[in-house]
This record gives C-alpha cells, structure tokens and sequence, in this order.
C-alpha cells in the first residue's frame, strides 16, 4: 500500500537530524521503486557504472567488505559476487530498504545491518573495502561520515563511492540543478504524485561540495592515491581512494 509522504524537504534537509529524518522517511516511500527509479533518473546506466565500480575494486582472495547507504543491496551484492570468499556487511538506515535487500539476498557471505553511516558501531580497521552508492550526499554531516569511513577502514584499504557530482562551474551547477530538479520532478509525479521526493536529489547536491572541493575533503580526512571517473556528462562521478 502506498504509504502518504507528507514531509517538506525544507523543513528538515538543512539541519542534521532533519535531514537524517527525511532520509528515513523518503526512503522509506520510495524503496518499492526503487530499483526502478535508480535506472530511470540514469537512463539505464546504473547498472554499468556499479558494474565498473566493483571491477575496479582491487584483487583479494576474502576481503572484508562494508557497503553503506546499501538499499536493496544492488552494489552488496556485486560485492559477494565479486569476493566470494569474502564478508559483506550491507548497512542502511531504513528497515523497508533492508526488508527488500534481504528478501532478494541468497547469499551465504553477505549481512544486513540497520545503521548510520556516520555512526555505524563496527571496531576500529574493521574492513579492507568500503563503497557507497548515493551514500555520501545524503550524511547529515559530510564530515562525520568520511571521519566514520576512515576509522572502520583497514590500514591499505579502499573506498569506492558512486554519486552525483557537482561540477565547480556556478553557471553548469544551475544548469545542473534545473535538468535534475525537472526529471526528478517527472518522476515523482509519475510514481508517487509528489515531487518533493525526487527533486531532493537536486537539492541535496546544492548542501554537497562540488567535485573538487570533495576531493580535498577526502584528503584532509587521510585518503591518499584519490582517483575519479566522471558519467553522464559530469552529472555522476566515481571516487576510489586509499587509506595509507
């Protein structure tokens, strides 16, 4: 049954706990969709930048693997395709997200956990590989989450994050933010008659840094050997990075 979102982004996205709450909420509404929507927003090209994600991903015969923000557990499972031998651990913060992603689970390698990403409760260098899809614009404190990421990282690890990216032009960024505010629009009118839901994606990436300003971010937190893919004309970008 369809659930009624009311919530108005404004309201909450611009303070931390808000914006973990309408986190919550939205996804929450949207997970049913949510396969669905994550190829229509892209025009199908999802699934090869998360495909080419995992590839890139370095060779190790049982690494221990950490996928924040994991949804219904699209790149999870790439990941216990891709270490068979290893441990996946898919780590979200909504039940309606996990309830799918377990359902869809015949993994025996792979765990779903309820959690923050800025607070995820592992030990200390706890996994080799960290990754993230659409995860790090939505932190309520960017910070806190690469802080997070960094602590539960091994020394040598990997991160590998995909998201939408902000390129530093100010002319491209409003550019940018009108093409993703209307189709984000379409859809959420078509799917669920409100388009608060998918035009936060363009509202959360104004909160974001651009892709430079990420970059930096990434190598004042320690990530070292930072390397990036751009998609869909910059509109999508994959971050590798190392914690030495």
């Amino acid at each position: 049954m369809r659930r009624n979102f009311t919530l108005k982004m404004h309201d909450y996205i611009h303070r931390p706990e808000g914006k973990r709450k309408f986190n919550e909420e939205l996804f929450s509404e949207v997970a049913p969709r949510y396969d669905f929507i994550t190829r229509a927003l892209s025009f199908g090209r999802d699934k090869r930048w998360k495909d080419e994600l995992v590839a890139n991903l370095p060779e190790s015969e049982s690494p221990s693997c950490l996928d924040l923000a994991c949804g219904t557990g699209d790149l999870t499972f790439r990941l216990a395709r891709r270490y068979r031998r290893g441990r996946v651990v898919g780590l979200d913060l909504t039940g309606a997200m996990l309830e799918l992603a377990r359902r869809r689970n015949f993994f025996g390698n792979v765990q779903f956990v309820a959690g923050q990403m800025s607070q995820t409760e592992f030990a200390d260098e706890s996994f080799d590989i960290v990754t993230g899809g659409y995860a790090l614009r939505n932190a309520p404190v960017l910070k806190d989450a690469l802080e997070e990421i960094r602590r539960v990282m091994k020394p040598g690890g990997t991160g590998a994050f995909l998201d939408f990216s902000k390129p530093p032009n100010r002319l491209l960024q409003k550019v940018e933010n009108v093409m993703l505010k209307a189709w984000g629009g379409f859809w959420g009118l078509v799917l669920h008659r409100n388009t608060e839901l998918y035009t936060y994606i363009a509202e959360s990436l104004k909160q974001f840094p651009d892709s430079s300003q990420l970059k930096r971010h990434l190598e004042q937190i320690g990530f070292r050997n930072i390397s990036s893919k751009k998609h869909f004309l910059g509109m999508a970008e994959t971050i590798i990075v190392r914690k030495m």
